[in-house]
């Protein structure tokens, strides 16, 4: 994981790349033609010539030249062009570039260059012990995503403690939390628990009642390390970090034991509060929809699609934030109901399983920010890297953040 970003409000924030990162020392490496030069001051018209006839398209973080400082006195190498991996060198090389080292007297080797650029400052290093190579540390410049000023550091650590503090369940449990965020105007549009069913071991199995809103938040926060009224022993049940457990034994405390329900993990449950608060902004709005379909028998399905027709409007967002939620739902006709999450985050106390990830690609969520890994079935890092899958249709941005003083850990 890259790009760390330590900030004043205790807290770190991680990027976590589309691929696993690759150890500095174990970096994929591909074969090269190269050659000392005798004459360093032919280096500008080799290196233009070079460019030209055999340029290193799939390479284009390994720098052509590589200098070198030996007894006192500057070597310079060049790479000449990739190696097909004849042994004949001769026949190996381009007729282009064959007629280049003949006319400079160039002695061709083959040598090692790392295939893919560095992800890491780690990784740099030991790529130029081979070649010099460039790098770029990342930006996290993803579909307009840059990196964390300190206004949006200390907004990533409030929502994130806003998460953690609904997670904190009574009976010494902690579920997993999620809290959706419109970031243009710094406003909650949703959060939401994991939903149980919840028996008071003294009441009968029939008597069990269900909790709508997820199970709430009682006394201390013990990730944020906030005194409790007495010591309590926590146990993880989040839904994400164990998929499977409905069908399996009840978790039981003290007095209530708790039946998990296989569908309504906190993330899902988020998103339908956050389609429900856009269908009472916007009442009229599906009705308008279904008119559209009917007006337009001959277009195709993807023609008439409401992806197709409602674009994100990130201004209409930003307007629907400042004025709706006010109670000012007259302003609703002139604005479009927003699409599904369309530049939102989410908050999540712990890594999404990939049935709560696939859901938030369908709900073209933006970033996606979870304080604990998920080894069992993570779907953003730990097990899998849904954000990485390049046959889907959207792509969000993933990051861990790690609370420097917590007292729990996953």
């Amino acid at each position: 994981m890259d790009g760390a970003k330590k900030t004043d409000c205790c807290v770190e924030i991680t990027y976590i790349p589309d691929t696993p990162p690759i150890p500095p020392d174990q970096q994929p490496t591909v074969s090269v033609f190269a050659s000392v030069l005798t004459e360093p001051k032919h280096a500008n018209n080799l290196i233009r010539r070079l460019n030209q006839i055999a340029p290193l398209e799939d390479l284009p973080h390994v720098k052509r030249i590589h200098k070198r400082h030996l007894e006192g006195k500057v070597q310079l190498s060049i790479i000449l062009c990739l190696a097909s991996g004849n042994d004949d060198q001769r026949i190996a090389l381009p007729q282009a570039v064959k007629e280049l080292v003949d006319s400079y007297q160039l002695s061709p080797f083959v040598t090692q260059v790392c295939k893919y650029a560095a992800t890491s400052k780690e990784q740099w290093v030991e790529q130029c012990k081979l070649w010099p190579t460039s790098y770029h540390p990342p930006t996290f410049n993803i579909d307009g995503i840059t990196g964390f000023s300190d206004e949006d550091s200390q907004s990533v650590y409030r929502f994130m403690k806003m998460a953690i503090d609904l997670a904190n369940t009574r009976d010494n449990l902690i579920t997993n939390a999620a809290v959706i965020v419109n970031p243009s105007v710094q406003q909650i549009i949703a959060s939401a628990c994991d939903e149980a069913h919840s028996c008071h071991k003294h009441q009968s199995a029939t008597s069990c009642c269900n909790s709508s809103n997820g199970i709430q938040s009682q006394g201390g926060n013990p990730l944020s390390g906030e005194s409790l009224e007495e010591p309590r022993r926590l146990r993880i049940v989040a839904s994400c970090l164990n998929p499977w457990q409905w069908s399996q034994q009840e978790c039981s405390s003290t007095s209530t034991s708790y039946q998990w329900h296989p569908l309504r993990h906190a993330a899902l449950v988020a998103i339908e509060s956050s389609a429900e608060r856009d269908r009472r902004l916007f009442p009229g709005s599906d009705n308008l929809a279904n008119q559209s379909f009917e007006v337009e028998p001959m277009l195709s399905a993807y023609e008439r699609s409401p992806a197709k027709r409602q674009k994100p409007d990130h201004e209409n967002v930003k307007a629907v934030g400042n004025g709706l939620d006010s109670g000012n739902h007259d302003s609703s006709s002139a604005l479009m109901r927003p699409y599904l999450c369309t530049g939102y985050d989410i908050f999540l106390v712990c890594e999404p399983c990939p049935m709560c990830a696939m859901a938030l690609v369908h709900q073209r969520i933006r970033r996606i920010f979870y304080a604990f890994p998920n080894a069992n079935a993570g779907a953003l890092g730990s097990v899998h890297r849904l954000q990485g899958e390049k046959s889907l249709n959207h792509h969000y941005a993933v990051f861990q953040v790690k609370f420097q003083n917590e007292s729990l850990n996953l």
